[in-house]
Formats: C-alpha cells, structure tokens, sequence
C-alpha cells in the first residue's frame, strides 16, 4: 500500500516490484508486503525517511542481495535481523547468544 511519505519514485517501484512477486506467484498480501519493506528500505538508505535501523543502512542494497539472506536463502537472516527480532520479541540473554542460539530461540 502506498504511503504518503513515498515520492512518485517510489510508489512506481512499489508497483514494478509488487507486479514481479505476482507473477512469480505470490499471494498478493505476500507481495505487497516485501515490496514495501523493499521500498522502504531503499528510502531510509538514501536519508528518505526519518528513522532507520543500523541493517537498512549498512547492508548491500535490496536490489544487489535479491533475496540472498531471504528466510528460504542458503544462508538465511543474518545475525543482526535476528538479533533485531529478538529484540522486538523480549527474548532474555539474547546480547549473548550467537545466530544458531538466536534462531532456536525465535523458533527457527
């Protein structure tokens, strides 16, 4: 879905990227989803919005990874993604847990 904070710019690559999920056979909630987490990453690491986490701006951009670290990819979330969501869940001792701890502890 659209937002108001987003620039033509950005709302056409909402749609170009949302239309690709769909053809590749994502359900369209699926779809509208990543595309924008996708647009809204590229915003914050180009100084577009107000707040950003450390992975939006220090990671390969999102068109460069193309799903490398996807929950399906070989390698799966990186540390700081699962770190991020330990966080968000009030997981306790996560500060000293490595990415294998991290991911049983989020049920992964």
């Amino acid at each position: 879905m659209p937002q108001k904070a987003w620039n033509a710019k950005r709302e056409r690559q909402y749609d170009h990227i949302r239309e690709g999920l769909a053809q590749q056979g994502r359900p369209e909630t699926e779809a509208k989803e990543i595309a924008a987490r996708t647009v809204n990453k590229e915003r914050a690491r180009h100084g577009e919005s107000q707040r950003s986490s450390r992975s939006s701006i220090n990671d390969i951009s999102s068109g460069r990874r193309g799903g490398l670290r996807s929950h399906r990819g070989s390698g799966g979330p990186t540390y700081n993604q699962l770190y991020n969501e330990a966080r968000q869940r009030g997981v306790r001792g996560r500060s000293r847990m490595d990415k294998s701890q991290l991911a049983r502890a989020l049920g992964r």
